[in-house]
């Protein structure tokens, strides 16, 4: 072997590995769930034995009143936590953005939620909201007011999962938006202070736009996981009462485990990898398109004053 080709091949040899691993954790079980969805596929059958029935479990899914419950619950909840989580998040970096006594504490405390197991998290606000003895009801009957139904009524149960979910993670959109803040270019924030610019329309026409890139990942990285969420919920309510706590993810659970229906749950788990490549394909246009917009800003022309 010469040289040249040697040297051709070296890079090839190098990313073998990744790509190795990537065919085997990635690839192999994605196309294995989507060959599963096109069969009729239960525990007690191998793969090989279960039959083929084509886009029947597609179409059973799209006349299953209670999939597009579970869909609908899980867009509902995504749009509400993660848009609570940016606005939560941001608003406490931007406060948090200064030299303050202790402010080092604080940051610390402020991200000890995000390190709690799941599991832990699901089990200590399920009891924090038991009807009796949970934190919230005895504070509201010792203060004159009823107790509420938090885990055993639709409308309350569903706020009872996104409030626990904000208090976990809301100090993931604080870390990288902090994070963000501190690496903005300090001449832009001097020459706005210059410029007699007030903190207000520092935030709305300085930091905002500049920390842009990183927020967009960031919201693109919550909602991808929030779609995915199962443990709290699963400890909390089991998707209860009803299916009003009940997203994709559990429901997929569900179908395989307690219904024995494999071929349906690859089925939702196709769709749910479907809708998350959409929203993955809107974000990164959109955060093309923002690039753009800002480089053909930077080219324009300045006028003459």
């Amino acid at each position: 072997m010469s040289i040249a080709t040697a040297n051709r091949l070296t890079p090839y040899l190098f990313l073998a590995p990744a790509a190795i691993v990537l065919v085997v954790a990635l690839i192999y079980p994605i196309g294995y769930v989507i060959y599963a969805s096109f069969l009729d596929w239960n525990p007690s059958q191998r793969i090989g034995e279960a039959a083929y029935v084509g886009l029947k479990n597609y179409m059973k899914l799209l006349g299953d009143a209670a999939f597009r419950e579970s869909l609908w619950v899980t867009l509902k909840f995504a749009a509400v936590v993660v848009t609570a989580e940016m606005i939560i998040g941001v608003g406490l970096a931007l406060l948090l953005d200064r030299n303050i006594r202790g402010m080092s504490l604080l940051r610390t405390l402020f991200i000890l939620p995000m390190m709690v197991a799941p599991i832990v998290v699901g089990l200590m606000w399920r009891y924090m909201y038991h009807p009796t003895i949970g934190i919230f009801n005895r504070t509201l009957t010792s203060m004159g007011f009823e107790a509420v139904p938090w885990l055993s009524d639709s409308d309350w149960a569903f706020a009872a999962v996104v409030i626990a979910d904000i208090w976990q993670w809301t100090p993931f959109i604080f870390i990288l938006s902090l994070a963000a803040l501190q690496s903005l270019p300090r001449s832009a924030l001097e020459a706005a202070r210059i410029d007699g610019a007030s903190q207000w329309q520092t935030i709305l026409y300085i930091k905002l736009p500049l920390m842009l890139p990183v927020l967009i990942v960031t919201m693109l990285l919550r909602l991808i996981d929030a779609f995915k969420v199962l443990e709290v919920i699963l400890v909390m309510t089991n998707g209860g009462p009803g299916l009003a706590t009940e997203i994709l993810s559990l429901r997929i659970n569900r179908t395989a485990s307690e219904f024995r229906a494999l071929g349906e749950a690859a089925a939702m788990s196709n769709i749910l990898l479907l809708v998350l490549m959409g929203l993955t394909l809107a974000m990164f246009l959109y955060s093309k398109a923002m690039e753009a917009r800002a480089r053909a800003l930077r080219a324009a022309p300045v006028g003459e004053e």
